[in-house]
């Protein structure tokens, strides 16, 4: 019987697992330190939770794992979860919408089908969502979580690009195009296709060229940028106010708090059901994940008048970056060279007796060749010297030791040696 993976999917190993856990170990130490709560959705959601509320692109509402949940003959259409925001929203709205303000953390797959099955159809993702607040100050604080649990993970080098996704609804509105050519130049901008929208404006409108040109191809990386943005733009445009000076507030808190970062109205690749302020963190090309504002998504739910902002990074990407992460493999492993038969029990006694003081052991069930682990105890019964050879593989010293206690001894001086501070 031939076996393989599905196409698109992917299988992780224990390294790889060891990698997982700490990004997930570091995203989670931050979020809980800025008093985020962490949740889980169902893997499993109702179709109409992203279609009735239109919040996902046609590009990306094509790309849904879709089937039907057969309840007798009267079936549900469900989906595999295309996305975390929105089902959290929706768990915010069950459960939550009490609390007004909530903080909330996930670590979580999502599946988006690709057609080659090249590209990974499953992807983790660590996302952060807050909900109850409209302050731009929200968005900044998003902002600089997801920046230091890169830098807790030591990834440096990260750039930070910003968009303003109400600034291009607002424009697409005032250009005076009808709601259905606003949805979709929307959409294509939300897919990354700027280049096209552009020149369909500049066809539509020729005496905007400059200020088109000035929103969708200059870059700037300071709130005076914006300011001068500002001016030209509300020459035509009075009505974008309220959404650049937005934009403004948050690009001078994060001048104000040291953050570097790029203004570029084209970087605003994401979903439907963006608001305000989008950000993404990119190494050159690599793009590492990103957010933003989405304040009429829980309002479309039935959620209320609720705004909220939000991120989510690409649990695989980090992975790929994280050049260090904690070896899980226990330092000791126990064998039993004993052929009498008189010692089967040992192994499983001396492993208890070194867990109980916060150690972790390995019985040898027939590790061949050489093994990662620090220590080395063999049980030598009555052909050795001694009852026990505990080998240093660091070292290469082997000691014949009579007791467990002379070997929980060596083990326990080792072991604070190697974490007291020098």
């Amino acid at each position: 019987m031939e076996t393989q993976r599905c196409k698109g999917s992917k299988d992780l190993l224990h390294e790889d697992m060891a990698r997982f856990r700490h990004v997930e170990k570091a995203f989670r130490s931050c979020c809980l330190q800025w008093g985020y709560k962490e949740i889980r959705t169902p893997t499993l959601e109702y179709l109409h939770l992203f279609t009735s509320t239109g919040t996902l692109t046609p590009n990306m509402l094509s790309r849904v794992y879709s089937f039907l949940d057969w309840d007798g003959w009267s079936g549900e259409r469900v989906v595999l979860r295309p996305d975390s925001t929105i089902p959290a929203a929706r768990l915010y709205i069950e459960n939550l919408l009490q609390d007004n303000l909530a903080k909330l953390f996930y670590v979580e797959d999502i599946f988006s089908f690709e057609e080659t099955g090249k590209e990974s159809r499953e992807r983790w993702q660590c996302g952060a969502e807050m909900m109850g607040s409209a302050n731009p100050s929200a968005d900044v604080e998003l902002i600089l979580l997801a920046l230091e649990t890169l830098a807790q993970l030591g990834i440096s080098e990260v750039k930070l690009y910003l968009s303003h996704a109400g600034l291009i609804r607002a424009l697409l509105h005032e250009v005076g195009l009808a709601p259905s050519e606003q949805s979709r130049l929307f959409d294509r901008i939300m897919d990354g296709d700027t280049t096209a929208v552009l020149q369909r404006l500049m066809a539509e409108k020729p005496e905007l060229r400059d200020t088109l040109s000035l929103l969708f191809e200059l870059k700037g990386d300071s709130p005076g940028f914006l300011q001068n943005l500002r001016a030209s733009l509300l020459e035509v445009f009075p009505k974008l106010e309220a959404n650049i000076d937005d934009f403004i507030v948050i690009t001078q808190l994060l001048k104000d708090l040291g953050r570097n970062y790029q203004i570029d109205m084209a970087s605003g690749k994401g979903f439907e059901y963006y608001t305000g302020v989008l950000f993404q963190f990119r190494i050159g090309e690599k793009r590492l994940g990103g957010g933003g504002r989405y304040n009429d998504l829980i309002p479309l739910m039935g959620g209320g008048d609720i705004p909220a902002s939000g991120f989510a990074l690409d649990v695989d990407q980090l992975m790929s970056l994280t050049r260090s992460w904690e070896d899980t493999t226990p330092s000791i492993l126990i064998r039993n060279d004993d052929n009498t038969g008189k010692n089967e029990s040992l192994p499983f006694e001396i492993a208890g007796l070194l867990r109980r003081v916060g150690g972790a052991a390995d019985l040898d069930q027939g590790y061949t060749g050489e093994t990662k682990h620090r220590w080395i105890l063999s049980i030598r019964g009555s052909k050795g010297k001694s009852a026990f050879l505990l080998t240093d593989q660091l070292s290469g010293k082997a000691t014949e030791l009579d007791s467990t206690s002379e070997v929980l001894g060596i083990l326990q001086v080792a072991n604070a040696s190697k974490t007291s501070p020098s």
